[in-house]
């Protein structure tokens, strides 16, 4: 992602004021630039960097949504408006599970709020708009090509994403906006997808759809009133049928317990697990946190079974500190 501003999709791919159902000023002053400066020492900081930067919505009076691997661990925030007004913020929640982060500004914005709607009244094909921090010039005109289930190695699963194409190049915690202006997702990846028999850059969002359930905890409590997920530090990826360890966090689970990159996992708890989303599935069908995870899986021709013990993820991060 650019942290220049001086740029612009051309002309014809910018939402167009005379052919919207919505007022399009209200949306794009909706938006802010988010800033976050993270420790060297936590946990994120090897992975996601130190310095971070990307976009939030504002949803209510001062509270703005975003995609939380922009927050998570983060010390110092900085909010700015298409206004120019610039405030500092505080990470309220990240929630693992659906990838939301929420941030209270400690000041006021004097930016409206975007109503919500649902992704579920959008389909395949529908006109949709990736709105981020910079006005109409940093707004895109796309398609939503797909709705689907997504898988990421980090231990990470939508039952149904959010694709759209073409790519805004500034995706992290942009707005997917319907053809109604009512906020549907929150822009989490860059994803090549395929439109019309060729393979173009899209974006993979979450569905606004998620938050609804666990706002009101978020807000309260800093959590989604869920029970955390065994986590195992285990990243995964799927090829024919097979699940691949492709890597250990440094001092996880998975590499406390003996497993190696390479490694192949055939089994959970004595299910044979042949993609991403069935191990995942799997190992949380097991319990939460702290429940162990007995795993089968094939080393240079060996079968090993370990055993392992899963953490609750969040426990690893730094908390935010209020300035």
């Amino acid at each position: 992602m650019s942290d220049s501003e001086d740029w612009s999709f051309p002309e014809e791919l910018q939402p167009s004021p005379a052919e919207l159902r919505f007022d399009l000023d209200s949306v794009l002053d909706a938006m802010v630039a988010l800033r976050a400066e993270v420790p060297e020492d936590a946990f994120t900081a090897s992975i996601l960097g130190t310095e971070r930067g990307g976009n939030g919505v504002v949803i209510q009076d001062g509270l703005v949504l975003t995609i939380g691997y922009l927050i998570t661990e983060a010390q110092t925030i900085w909010l700015t408006t298409n206004r120019g007004v610039v405030v500092p913020g505080y990470p309220v929640a990240y929630d693992q599970a659906t990838g939301f982060g929420l941030v209270r500004a400690l000041a006021p914005l004097g930016a409206p709020a975007l109503a919500r709607g649902s992704a579920s009244s959008c389909a395949r094909d529908d006109r949709v708009y990736v709105v981020a921090h910079g006005g109409r010039r940093h707004a895109l005109k796309a398609r939503l090509v797909d709705k689907r289930e997504f898988a990421g190695y980090w231990e990470y699963l939508l039952d149904e994403a959010l694709f759209t194409a073409p790519a805004h190049p500034e995706w992290s915690g942009a707005a997917l906006v319907s053809e109604d202006g009512l906020l549907v997702g929150i822009g989490s990846l860059l994803v090549q997808e395929a439109v019309d028999g060729r393979t173009v850059q899209g974006n993979m969002l979450v569905p606004i759809d998620l938050l609804e359930p666990i706002l009101e905890n978020m807000l309260a409590t800093g959590a989604s009133g869920l029970p955390p997920r065994p986590w195992l530090g285990l990243y995964a990826g799927e090829s024919e049928e097979q699940v691949i360890v492709g890597g250990i966090a440094d001092s996880g689970p998975a590499a406390k317990g003996g497993i190696r990159q390479g490694d192949l996992v055939l089994e959970v708890a004595g299910t044979r697990v042949n993609s991403l989303a069935a191990f995942l599935r799997a190992v949380w069908r097991c319990g939460p946190a702290g429940t162990r995870i007995p795993l089968k899986v094939a080393r240079e021709g060996d079968v090993l079974r370990f055993e392992l013990a899963s953490v609750d993820r969040s426990e690893l991060l730094k908390r935010p500190r209020l300035h």
